[in-house]
C-alpha cells in the first residue's frame, strides 16, 4: 500500500513480462525508473520503433521499457483523468496527490495507467517527438478501451445498453430506464458499494437529478426500483444470467471486521494519531457540506444563506466525544473558527465565491 508520508518515492509499478499487455504484476509501487531507461523509450518513440522494440524484446528488456512507460504516463493520467474522476466522485482528498489515493481509487488509477502504457506499447509504430503530448491525445481512447477490455473479461457487456425488450418492460420510464444502465454498468466493475450490493446512495442523487423529485429521491426508493428493474431483466433468464449474475458474482466481497467478545460493532485500530484523525473528520464534513450546498442550489434556494446555513451547521457545532482523546492545544475548535468566519461580512463574501466555484466544478 502507498506509504502517504512519503512525498519523494511516486509509483512506478513493476512491469509484467509474459504477454505483451501490462499484466497484474504491475501494480507494485516501486522507485522511478532510472533516466537512462527513460531516455531509451523516448529515444524508441523518436525514431518511431516503440512498439516494434516491445513487441521483440525479450522479458526483462520489455520489463524495463515498460516500467519506463509508466514514469511518464501516471502523472499524466493523475492530472487529465484520476483527479476529475474523483472529483466528480466528491472525493476531495483523493483529488490532491496519488499519495492521498483511497484503496479502491488507487485502484481504478492503475487501471487507467496500465491501459494507457499498453496503447502506447502497441501503438507507438510511427515517430514520436513529443511522448507525453501523444500519450495526452489518446488518453480518453485508450483508457475507454481499457475499461471495456476489463468488463468483457469479467463477463460484462462492454458498452452497458438497455435493449428494448428490457425498455419495454420498464414501460419506456425514462428513470427506469437509466437505472437499468447504471445497474448493468455497476456489475462490470471490481469494486463493491461497502457491505452494500448496489451504491444506492450514489444512485439517489442521480435520480434526483433525472426526475427532479428532490423528496422521494432516498435510499429506500431506489432499492424498491432497483428490484422492480432486476425483476424486469429476469424476464429473460439467460440474458440476466449472462450480464448481470455472472459479472456481479465476481465482485471483490467486502471485509469485515470480525466482532469481539460481547462487542456488536467493534472499532479498528487506526494507524494514525488524534490529528491525522481530525482532518479525516474535517474532509469528511467538507465532503458532506458541498453536498448540501448543491441540493440547496438546485432547489432554487439563495446562494448566501444556503452556504451560510450550511456551513453553520456542519462545522458550527461540535460534541464533546469529538475532543476527548486530544491534547489541548490552545488552537481554535472549527466550531469557534466557523462561527467568527460567518460573523465576518467580507469573509462570508469569500467564502460564498469559493463554495459557489467549488460546487461549480461538482457534478450537477
Amino acid at each position: 500500500m502507498t506509504n502517504v508520508n512519503d512525498t519523494t518515492s511516486l509509483p512506478s509499478p513493476r512491469a509484467a513480462t509474459d504477454t505483451p499487455a501490462v499484466g497484474r504484476t504491475a501494480r507494485a509501487l516501486l522507485p522511478s525508473r532510472p533516466r537512462s531507461e527513460v531516455r531509451e523509450l523516448r529515444d524508441l518513440a523518436r525514431r518511431g520503433e516503440l512498439a516494434a522494440r516491445a513487441a521483440s524484446a525479450p522479458p526483462a528488456a520489455r520489463a524495463r521499457l515498460v516500467s519506463a512507460a509508466y514514469d511518464i504516463v501516471w502523472p499524466i493520467v493523475f492530472q487529465r483523468v484520476t483527479r476529475p474522476v474523483e472529483r466528480r466522485r466528491g472525493h476531495w482528498a483523493c483529488a490532491t496527490a496519488v499519495q492521498m489515493l483511497a484503496d479502491d481509487c488507487l485502484d481504478r488509477h492503475h487501471d487507467d495507467v496500465e491501459a494507457v502504457v499498453t496503447d502506447l506499447m502497441a501503438n507507438a509504430r510511427v515517430p514520436i517527438i513529443d511522448v507525453e503530448r501523444w500519450v495526452s491525445a489518446r488518453l480518453t481512447a485508450a483508457t475507454v478501451d481499457g475499461h471495456r477490455r476489463r468488463r468483457g473479461r469479467r463477463g460484462a457487456l462492454q458498452r452497458p445498453r438497455v435493449p428494448g425488450w428490457l425498455a419495454a418492460e420498464l414501460g419506456e420510464d425514462p428513470w427506469l430506464t437509466d437505472l437499468a444502465v447504471q445497474i448493468l454498468t455497476w456489475v462490470g466493475v471490481a469494486t463493491t458499494a461497502g457491505t452494500q450490493l448496489w451504491p444506492l446512495d450514489s444512485w439517489a442523487q442521480r435520480r434526483e437529478s433525472v426526475t427532479g423529485d428532490l423528496t422521494g429521491s432516498d435510499g429506500p426508493a431506489v432499492s424498491r426500483e432497483v428490484d422492480r428493474v432486476l425483476a424486469a431483466m429476469r424476464r429473460r433468464p439467460r440474458w440476466y444470467a449472462d450480464y448481470v449474475e455472472r459479472p456481479l458474482g465476481g465482485k471483490r466481497p467486502p471485509v469485515l471486521a470480525a466482532p469481539g467478545d460481547g462487542v456488536a460493532d467493534p472499532r479498528p485500530l487506526l494507524p494514525f494519531g488524534p490529528q491525522e484523525r481530525a482532518e479525516a473528520q474535517l474532509a469528511d464534513l467538507a465532503s458532506a457540506a458541498v453536498a448540501a450546498i448543491g441540493r440547496g442550489l438546485r432547489s432554487g434556494a439563495d446562494p448566501v444563506a444556503t452556504v451560510v446555513g450550511v456551513l453553520g451547521t456542519v462545522f458550527g457545532t461540535g460534541t464533546a466525544s469529538e475532543e476527548i482523546d486530544r491534547t489541548p492545544d490552545g488552537a481554535p475548535r472549527p466550531d469557534e473558527w466557523v462561527s467568527a468566519l460567518l460573523d465576518d461580512a467580507d469573509a462570508v463574501r469569500r467564502v460564498v465565491d469559493e463554495v459557489l466555484r467549488v460546487i461549480g466544478a461538482a457534478p450537477q
